[in-house]
């Protein structure tokens, strides 16, 4: 098989390039995960979709073949889904405070995610540092749990695509694929998700919209889902195609900035994490409020 009558549509240039329609867009992704492609199509495929950028048809069509072809996790009680990958490059990375806020709510919490910058702290350093291992393969979680799977163990072929950013030094789909995917067989999961740029933040809406997602949407930290503890971003949750706002965008100046940890390694957010989930530290209030947004948008 070959992707070569795909990569001539999608590889016309920005102006010349034709979508492919989701059937399309299905076997593709499909091919590529399958490792049937060699590795000169699948560079040309990631320099082709960079360039062109990708449509919600064509990412409903890799979500597609994405969701065939994972490892799922079973799930009785509600569960939320936290795609991590981008890790601290600046900022603590609190996503692991988010999931085990959410796990003390009494929710099953699935993270998942790997390491595309050899530079950042992962939620995988900060998890192990605090006692909670990535799983060798996937298992039921339970209601107050949270669970790290790394994403060879949910996909490997999907892994493999996130490690082409290595050799190439561009982001491609799979980059946007792991933060709109649900890895659980759960009818009633909710999937949280964020941009970084505005232009995500209008694709990623239409995406949800055209699949019919259970998912909440925000501007996240550093590329992590988890909401700037220094200021409260806007949240919209999606259920079967539908945008309802959550929460409104803080506005004005900053009064007051959380009592953040300085040092942003494994270890000292950890400790940070932990102090917050003891009581000893309070949690900051754009985390508080998007536990909340998760909470209201699993009742809809």
């Amino acid at each position: 098989m070959s992707i070569s009558h795909y990569i001539k549509d999608i590889g016309r240039g920005r102006d010349g390039a034709r979508a492919l329609d989701r059937a399309k867009a299905t076997d593709l992704m499909g091919q590529i995960l399958d490792g049937k492609v060699s590795d000169l199509e699948l560079g040309a495929f990631c320099i082709a979709m960079r360039i062109k950028g990708e449509t919600d048809q064509e990412m409903a069509g890799f979500l597609d073949a994405t969701h065939a072809r994972l490892q799922t996790v079973s799930a009785l009680s509600p569960v939320v889904v936290l795609p991590s990958y981008n890790g601290a490059r600046k900022l603590p990375v609190l996503t692991p405070l988010l999931a085990l806020l959410l796990a003390r709510e009494g929710l099953a919490v699935v993270m998942h995610g790997t390491t595309t910058e050899s530079t950042r702290v992962t939620s995988q350093d900060v998890l192990s540092a605090m006692g909670v291992h990535a799983l060798t393969q996937v298992r039921a979680v339970q209601a107050g749990e949270v669970v790290f799977v790394p994403t060879d163990v949910l996909c490997p072929g999907l892994k493999r695509l996130l490690d082409v950013r290595r050799v190439v030094g561009l982001r491609n789909p799979a980059h946007s694929l792991v933060k709109l995917m649900n890895p659980t067989n759960s009818a009633n999961a909710l999937l949280v998700s964020s941009y970084t740029h505005p232009e995500y933040a209008v694709s990623m809406a239409a995406t949800f919209e055209l699949t019919g997602a259970r998912a909440l949407l925000l501007r996240g930290t550093e590329g992590e889902v988890v909401a700037d503890a220094r200021r409260t971003p806007q949240m919209d949750a999606f259920v079967r195609g539908t945008r309802t706002p959550l929460v409104e965008a803080q506005m004005g100046s900053l009064l007051k900035l959380p009592e953040l940890p300085t040092d942003i390694d494994a270890v000292a957010t950890a400790r940070y994490t932990q102090a917050v989930l003891s009581g000893d530290l309070p949690a900051p209030l754009p985390l508080a409020a998007q536990v909340q947004a998760v909470l209201k948008a699993l009742s809809l």
